[in-house]
């Protein structure tokens, strides 16, 4: 069984109210940071090997340690809730059933960072969470662990909550401060960064939901002993979506010491693949990391067992390996048709591009048209090398990673699963009947694809 740190709690009944959280241990991280001193609290950060939990995986003590000090400029800490990233719900799990985590976690935090004023800028379809978070902010203000002078200490601390307009491109950390200025989303040319200049010019931090919950662990058994656990620089635990052909959907915590194989046909996280399926593929961070194909995924490219952690899902890069990610943990079966779930991939950075970039605006919407007319039995062989072409143009050459997260799955479709596509166009008719349903269909097959 492997260790749980963040959701250990999550089955207490009444753990979401604070007087449970509290008699269960809850604010005692807040107690313990506020007999320190801020740079003692980032030091411990630092020691933990914690990094940034929403897909970049960057050093988050290190990221901290860059804030701008300027003196009299109110600095920021702004918690990224929008979970936009297909295949990831980690962080909605968190905040629906823990919240007081969050919380607990970002006023630490604001109190590190020398912070006075918190958001949270959660995505406009987690209505329901809004309440939830703004019930657990009001009851810790009533018990004095958070507003003003709390708990005695002379630090004042508020936090707001933000809602998003369900825009996906709000998940990079510049467009959403440009959104929680009232602007609209589309991220800004960086340097500056947001810990020079970032909410309203001011110093910002900008962390994920589930780095933030991981402060209060670490302070409550000190960073060294949360660099314990985990392997290499993945250190700690790792909260996993884990979704698609498996038995057992749902959120996991991990040590990032299992293998691949382990997690998903182990009865303690996914459990298998159903009907006796045998697995064809695995997008193991969310919809923007690469595809993996059953071989590599189970085995890295030098023939070792990959594991669940930053490194060794990236061994190899991406002529080989995938990503960490955000987590979202996407299985595929046998009976999956790859360039299906690659259109249905584009289609989704089409419709989330902000268009300001001209290779992603333009780019992500003909390898859409390219994708559909291959997958409805249109497409030519000419059309796969074309495909390869436009991503290539796209990645590295965007304000924001948007452009690079809609290039590399169709790029690793196409590295890994190229005769797929070959079969999609040599084989229009099975390939309709296959996706469609469209055995012994009365109308000419024109007709269907037009």
């Amino acid at each position: 069984m492997g260790r749980k740190i963040l959701i250990d709690k999550v089955h207490i009944e009444g753990i979401r109210f604070f007087d449970t959280y509290r008699k269960n241990g809850g604010y005692a991280s807040l107690e313990k940071a506020l007999k320190i001193s801020p740079a003692e609290v980032v030091e411990e950060v630092k020691k933990s090997g914690l990094r940034g939990r929403g897909g970049a995986g960057f050093p988050t003590g290190l990221k901290w340690s860059f804030l701008a000090k300027p003196e009299g400029i109110q600095r920021y800490l702004v918690v990224n809730a929008d979970e936009s990233e297909p295949g990831t719900f980690k962080d909605r799990y968190l905040m629906e059933f823990i919240p007081h985590l969050l919380i607990e976690g970002m006023i630490v935090s604001s109190y590190a960072l020398g912070a006075n004023t918190a958001y949270i800028y959660i995505r406009g379809e987690y209505a329901w969470i809004i309440d939830i978070l703004q019930k657990a902010i009001d009851e810790a203000k009533e018990q004095s662990f958070l507003g003003k002078n709390i708990l005695g200490s002379g630090y004042d601390c508020e936090i707001f909550i933000h809602r998003g307009a369900g825009a996906y491109i709000c998940g990079e950390e510049t467009a959403l401060l440009e959104s929680l200025e009232g602007k609209r989303g589309n991220p800004r040319i960086k340097p500056p960064f947001p810990a020079v200049k970032g909410l309203w010019d001011c110093p910002t931090v900008v962390n994920n939901v589930e780095t933030i919950a991981a402060v209060v662990p670490i302070i409550n058994e000190g960073g060294d002993e949360y660099a314990l656990i985990g392997i290499g620089k993945s250190t700690g635990t790792k909260l996993i979506s884990a979704c698609g052909n498996i038995k057992k959907p749902g959120v996991y915590e991990i040590d990032m010491t299992i293998s691949v194989e382990e997690f998903i046909y182990s009865d303690e996280y996914c459990g298998g693949i159903p009907n006796g399926r045998r697995l064809k593929a695995c997008i193991p961070g969310g919809s923007s990391v690469p595809i993996l194909p059953a071989n590599l995924l189970l085995k890295t490219a030098k023939g070792e067992t990959r594991l669940m952690n930053y490194e060794s899902l990236a061994d190899g890069g991406f002529q080989s390996g995938s990503m960490m990610g955000s987590g979202g943990f996407i299985v595929l079966d046998e009976d999956q048709c790859i360039v299906r779930h690659t259109y249905t991939l584009a289609r989704f950075y089409r419709h989330e591009s902000c268009g300001q970039c001209s290779p992603c605006r333009e780019g992500t919407g003909w390898m859409e048209k390219i994708l559909l007319n291959i997958e409805r039995g249109k497409g030519k062989m000419s059309d796969i090398d074309l495909l390869w072409d436009i991503q290539s143009k796209i990645e590295g050459n965007t304000i924001c990673p948007l452009g690079d997260a809609a290039a590399w799955p169709v790029a690793a479709a196409i590295r890994h699963f190229r005769d797929e596509f070959e079969w999609h166009v040599q084989n229009p008719e099975e390939c309709l009947r296959r996706n469609y349903g469209l055995a012994g269909y009365a109308e000419p097959l024109e007709a269907v694809i037009s």
